[in-house]
């Protein structure tokens, strides 16, 4: 017998509530509660027959064998990186960027490559037309990856059925639908549906399944937030459509830390891996231009060097402006109080423009250095030397503070071949110096970075 009843769930964090409610409890936001309807009738059992699904029965933790995961390569340094290693066969892998930034391209690409293991490959939201010209564009092909165009999940599954897949690729979940419930696909009922069900049978047959989802406005997966808890890892690939370099991030990872970093960069057939990202960020003509300095940052575990450009000048509006990009406007507004309080730059009347070079977009700390270095080199026009780099973090009381991960970007620093860098002198004083090539200067205050730099 069918049964039915009405429940109001939040549009945010997938919170349920049997009445509507104007703000939610759980995330705090208001009027995000809508109406669904769910259907009790269907058992939980998947629409598969004839493949076998492992048991499980309740046991001591000690009786549990331990080891490494077994993994598949991707046939990608970079995405096995993030993913910890290669894919987990069971595993649900949720990746998620902006519209046009690449997530078809790089999952289609990196399938193809894939020998000895037969993937299926649905596409709700192009033809295999399209995919075979998207194909043909990255000069890659395989025999072993079937197309399915396909919506509807209970296809999907008979697809499944008679390939017998060991990967499944869904792009994207937003576009699939179950008969189960009665909302159209994209809604939030039919997403938490369709990813519990795809989780189901990831776990059961021991398939590993990748799903490309959207974002939203706000930039995070678009669906309800249970989807990013019922899957065991997520993907964010990001970058700037204007910009060749895109970055893949794991925000979440059962399997892996969280802390990896992949780049690619885009090109006409395809996404090209960045294994030495420093070399690319690095303009080799910038002689005798100011207000450049060389920042050494750390992405998750990664190293790179990267261009930190600034200008100053004259307001002339009267408003002095202030605009970062790639890097917190607020934090810039900060080093520039810190400048003009403890060094004494009268910076109040100028306007001030900085660019992380390359598009990125970099968090770490240990930038503030090179920021502050490359806006006064730009406000006195004169040129910081082209073998110097630095990193350290400025505090309000203008002092230089240690930053992390010292060792690995001093190492980088001297592949590059860099002859001087400017570090926090707790930093140097934990150093044995003698064993890098590259000349570590101290400092430990805003001025003695100024003395050091400009004399």
């Amino acid at each position: 017998m069918t049964k039915e009843k009405n429940v109001y769930v939040c549009n945010n964090c997938g919170a349920e509530s049997p009445k509507w409610i104007g703000k939610c409890p759980a995330c705090g936001q208001w009027n995000t509660y809508v109406e669904q309807v769910i259907r009790t009738d269907h058992q939980n059992k998947l629409p598969i027959s004839g493949i076998e699904r492992t048991e499980s029965k309740p046991m001591l933790l000690d009786e549990v064998t331990g080891g490494e995961e077994q993994r598949i390569d991707m046939k990608d340094d970079e995405l096995n990186r993030v993913l910890g290693g290669g894919l987990v066969p069971g595993s649900l892998v949720l990746l998620g960027g902006e519209p046009g930034i690449g997530k078809s391209t790089l999952i289609l690409q990196t399938v193809l490559r894939l020998t000895g293991k037969k993937v299926l490959y649905v596409s709700g939201e192009e033809s295999a037309r399209q995919l075979k010209l998207r194909a043909n564009r990255i000069k890659h092909s395989s025999s072993d990856c079937m197309i399915a165009c396909e919506t509807s999940l209970e296809h999907i599954y008979t697809d499944i059925k008679n390939i017998a897949p060991d990967i499944v690729v869904i792009d994207s979940i937003q576009t699939i639908s179950t008969e189960v419930v009665d909302s159209s696909p994209g809604s939030l009922a039919q997403v938490r549906e369709c990813a519990a069900s795809i989780l189901k049978f990831a776990k059961e047959t021991g398939t590993a399944v990748i799903l490309i989802g959207h974002i939203n406005k706000e930039g995070s997966i678009a669906g309800p937030k249970v989807l990013e808890h019922i899957v065991d890892t997520v993907l964010q690939f990001e970058g700037d459509q204007h910009y060749m370099y895109r970055i893949l991030r794991s925000i979440k990872n059962r399997f892996g830390s969280t802390s990896e970093l992949g780049i690619y960069e885009m090109r006409q057939d395809g996404l090209r891996q960045v294994p030495n990202p420093s070399e690319l960020l690095l303009s080799a003509d910038n002689e005798g231009m100011s207000g450049v300095a060389i920042a050494t940052a750390i992405e998750g575990v990664r190293p790179f060097l990267i261009e930190t450009q600034a200008l100053v000048s004259s307001a002339v509006y009267g408003y002095p402006q202030r605009s970062a990009t790639g890097f917190d406007l607020r934090r810039m507004n900060m080093l520039l109080a810190v400048l003009e309080k403890r060094v004494g730059f009268k910076l109040a009347q100028k306007d001030v423009f900085l660019n992380i070079a390359g598009g990125l977009r970099v968090n770490d700390p240990a930038i503030d250095l090179p920021v502050i270095s490359a806006i006064l080199s730009s406000n006195m026009d004169m040129e910081i030397e082209r073998d110097i780099c630095m990193a350290g973090e400025i505090g309000l009381s203008g002092e230089i503070r240690p930053v992390n991960r010292i060792e690995q970007r001093i190492g980088e620093a001297e592949k590059l071949g860099f002859n001087r860098m400017l570090l926090p002198k707790h930093n140097i004083q934990r150093l044995n110096a003698e064993k890098w090539k590259i000349q570590l200067i101290p400092v430990r205050k805003v001025e003695e970075a100024f003395r050091a730099l400009f004399g």
